[in-house]
């Protein structure tokens, strides 16, 4: 692919970032900057975090 192409595809990508409007859920964000919990279903939580959350706490 020649370098004309490829800045053809940038520049196609870009616009649509650009321009592109996605939908907002403000009632999630409001949750997330307020910091109250939210739904079972938003939150995701890892065990492998958990092993260095512990190895660390002798810092604090």
């Amino acid at each position: 692919m020649g370098r004309g192409r490829a800045k053809a595809k940038q520049t196609k990508v870009a616009r649509e970032l650009k321009y592109s409007s996605p939908q907002t859920d403000f009632q999630r964000l409001q949750r997330e900057l307020s910091g109250a919990s939210a739904d079972a279903s938003d939150q995701v939580h890892d065990d492998a975090d958990d092993s260095w959350a512990d190895e660390d706490s002798w810092r604090r």
